[in-house]
């Protein structure tokens, strides 16, 4: 599940994601198939999964670069350097990206209560800390969408942080600044989606720096990003079907791991569930029957 490309050099190697120098000021990221799941790396890769992600992130990248720009540089394989071009199997899982300053902080938005956020509300009344209403159900749309932040953990588990520590931890300023940005992005891609027919629940976006300016970075909106529900079938007070890796998640609950490494492997019929489900994601939201 690792990419392996002679002659280049390895910059870091995340969860689904392998980070390579490309000379100067430019980076190649190659996405893998591996999937993560309470912020472990499954053992069972996901056929296709990496070129949906790519496939999807540049088509976010594109359609948001007017709120805030991004590292995206291209997609074409022919624009790599030539020890990239010479490993086939990275076509459509390799781009050429910026190397920006990163910020060390995942930028969630939630339109939804689900998932983890329904998890602290129904215990605290609380997401990361913040006070919602009383009376929520789960899967219910919040009267305006909520920034919630957490740290960034190459390895191990993310942290929710309330929005006084993020200020703390990156000053006020682009703490403001992430949060309205976070929150644009998810209005705008919440309308699009939902033209689509489908519901985008939250997402989370990572932010770096490239000559002074602030740049979306890493995968915009993908299945791997963010909760996306069928919008026909949408009703609250349960979990909806979804076209992401909930699927996997709940699997993983029924099967009694604890969260912590190693994962159990998935059976082919979870494996063969969740790639269909990318897939499907992928042609409702670009109108194109996936190609793969």
């Amino acid at each position: 599940m690792q990419s392996a490309v002679p002659g280049a050099t390895l910059f870091r190697r995340g969860k689904v994601r392998d980070v390579y120098e490309a000379g100067g000021d430019r980076l190649v990221i190659v996405a893998s198939d591996r999937l993560s799941a309470f912020d472990v790396v499954l053992p069972t890769p996901i056929p296709d999964k990496g070129r949906v992600l790519t496939e999807l992130s540049s088509f976010w990248f594109d359609r948001t670069e007017r709120v805030v720009p991004n590292h995206l540089v291209s997609t074409n394989i022919d624009d790599l350097p030539a020890v990239f071009r010479e490993v086939p199997e990275l076509d459509g899982r390799a781009v050429l990206v910026k190397r920006c300053e990163r910020i060390d902080v995942e930028c969630v938005a939630r339109g939804y209560i689900a998932g983890s956020g329904w998890t602290e509300y129904k215990a605290l009344g609380t997401v990361a800390s913040e006070t919602l209403p009383k009376g929520l159900e789960e899967s219910q749309r919040l009267d305006e969408p909520i920034f919630t932040p957490a740290t960034k953990a190459v390895t191990g588990h993310d942290v929710n942080i309330s929005r006084a520590q993020l200020s703390s931890l990156v000053g006020s300023e682009l703490a403001k600044q992430l949060e309205e940005t976070t929150l644009e992005l998810y209005r705008k891609a919440h309308a699009y989606a939902l033209g689509r027919g489908l519901i985008l629940a939250d997402t989370k976006f990572e932010f770096g720096f490239y000559d002074g300016k602030l740049t979306l970075i890493d995968e915009a909106l993908t299945p791997d990003s963010s909760r996306y529900w069928d919008a026909a079938s949408y009703k609250p007070g349960g979990s909806p079907p979804s076209y992401d890796k909930q699927y996997v998640r709940d699997f993983l609950v029924r099967s009694g791991w604890n969260k912590e490494p190693p994962a159990p492997a998935l059976p082919p019929e979870v494996i063969a569930g969740t790639s269909q489900r990318y897939r499907e994601c992928y042609g409702k939201l670009t109108g194109e029957e996936w190609f793969g």
